[in-house]
């Protein structure tokens, strides 16, 4: 996480806030194509999940050989739009800089190498997860870092034009990358190797799913990268590069949490293809539960010490970037509680109403910031929006799980969502206090950082979990205890 803040204020430097803007906003239109590419990854790791439940691995291969066909055509459809209705976009409707016209083309064509190298590599990092291989993900996310830190430094160094430069060789390590993950399945799983086959009623079903997660898919590109796009129009590629920052600290931040959601995914799909509905439920209680206590441990201090973090961090701090952070941040907040409902709705494969529902309202967002946004409202209206919007589709997912598994609302909001408001309310009164009545600083930060971890932790332990859940984690701590102590033994 430190690396990764590091690389952003280096290139940020490097590439001054004008260039990050563009290279943000321009990559921006390409991952609004890439919703093709999400929606077939999550029914690829559905699929792949459902089938590992039920312990087929001969559907297993032939839905991981039909995955690819249908990757391999979706790929041909993106670029022909990349490369037409995309391209015309980027060169009539975007706010760049005359002079720096050609440099961001170089990046919009990098960022479509990109993607498609990435989307015919999804089927494999769908094995991956609905494996539950979380080490392949820790160690080659760490050689990614590497390779990035080692871009900071070509950029440094090379007199090469610093945006295309950079575009080029993050073309290059999304290659490596991708490489890798395709070797790794390639030696450890069978199911990765691939033989043509064709099979219409499976073709119909993986086809039949992605239609309707197309649409969900679609609605939250066009909630993230679509408000990118029309900040853009409306004030241009420095608000973009305040915005991509903010994201940049949510991105470290929430990782941990995203990681632990990966690893949960497949277990909660399996249980519910096993037809264990009740465990099912009590990990999607849990898990809601535990990611947000995760993400607000983690985010206490950036969210009290914005200010200050972002003065030590960067050179020169870019307008909004201090209130976009804070605003993101909130917003992950909820959406952290919401992540596990989703899985469990995607694992029972009848996904239509949740999606018109769900993606609907999310749709609203980009019509709604465009009104405000025409009538004169600053560019922060748009995180207010975004907040309001993911706390009611929290509340809907709640509503349609109730209908699709069985979910008990009542139950939900006693024991996920009134935990976290109160641990919430409680952890935050100490550092909150201090935050207001010391002057901004080392000491302040110190303090703040401190007594927010420990006021956290305790009120996570004593209000937010059960006792079995207590005794779980106690007796987690006392076997890492004691393996330690037996391994000094042994030496």
């Amino acid at each position: 996480m430190a690396v990764s803040l590091f690389t952003v204020r280096i290139v940020l430097d490097v590439l001054g806030t004008v260039d990050y803007g563009i290279y943000n906003v321009v990559g921006g239109i390409v991952i609004m194509f890439s919703f093709l590419s999400n929606t077939m990854a999550s029914a690829a790791q559905r699929f792949f999940a459902f089938e590992l439940g039920r312990n087929d691995l001969q559907k297993l291969k032939e839905t991981f050989s039909l995955t690819i066909i249908i990757y391999s055509i979706i790929a041909i459809i993106i670029l022909l739009l990349a490369e037409t209705i995309g391209l015309w976009f980027l060169n009539t409707q975007l706010v760049i800089p005359a002079e720096r016209m050609e440099s961001a083309n170089w990046v919009y064509q990098f960022s479509i190498f990109s993607f498609l190298v990435t989307i015919m590599t999804i089927p494999y990092n769908a094995v991956i997860i609905a494996r539950e291989n979380m080490k392949v993900y820790a160690w080659v996310s760490i050689l990614e870092v590497i390779l990035k830190l080692g871009i900071v430094y070509i950029l440094v160094y090379l007199s090469f034009d610093k945006l295309k430069l950079y575009a080029i060789l993050m073309f290059l390590i999304t290659v490596i990358i991708n490489m890798i993950y395709r070797i790794v399945c390639k030696n450890k799983y069978d199911e990765c190797h691939f033989r043509f086959f064709w099979d219409k009623d499976l073709f119909y079903s993986l086809i039949s799913y992605s239609g309707w997660n197309l649409f969900g898919a679609m609605a939250g590109v066009l909630n993230n990268q679509g408000i990118n796009i029309l900040l853009n129009i409306f004030f241009g590629p420095l608000v973009n590069a305040s915005r991509a920052i903010a994201y940049r600290v949510n991105d470290a931040v929430n990782q941990f949490v995203l990681n632990f959601l990966t690893a949960v995914r497949p277990q909660i799909t399996k249980l519910y293809a096993a037809g264990e509905n009740t465990n099912m439920l009590k990990l999607v209680f849990q898990s809601s539960k535990f990611s947000c206590f995760l993400l607000l441990l983690l985010s206490m201090p950036v969210l009290l010490e914005t200010d200050f973090l972002l003065e030590i961090w960067l050179k020169e701090t870019p307008q909004y970037v201090v209130l976009f952070t804070r605003l993101v941040i909130i917003t992950a907040l909820i959406d952290s509680l919401s992540y596990p409902l989703l899985t469990a709705a995607l694992a029972t494969g009848k996904i239509k109403y949740y999606q018109l529902i769900v993606g609907g309202l999310l749709l609203l967002n980009l019509p709604t910031s465009y009104c405000f946004l025409k009538l004169g409202f600053p560019p922060q209206t748009t995180m207010y929006i975004s907040i309001v919007i993911s706390a009611i589709c929290l509340f809907a997912r709640l509503l349609l799980l109730r209908g699709m598994v069985g979910l008990s609302i009542k139950e939900y909001l006693e024991k996920v969502l009134l935990s976290v408001l109160i641990v919430s309310f409680t952890s935050y009164l100490i550092p909150f206090f201090l935050a207001n009545q010391l002057d901004i600083g080392s000491l302040r930060f110190i303090l703040v950082a401190i007594t927010g971890i420990i006021s956290c932790i305790t009120a996570i332990y004593y209000l937010g979990i059960t006792t079995i859940e207590r005794q779980f984690f106690i007796q987690l701590i006392r076997q890492k205890i004691f393996a330690r102590q037996s391994i000094k033994v042994r030496k």
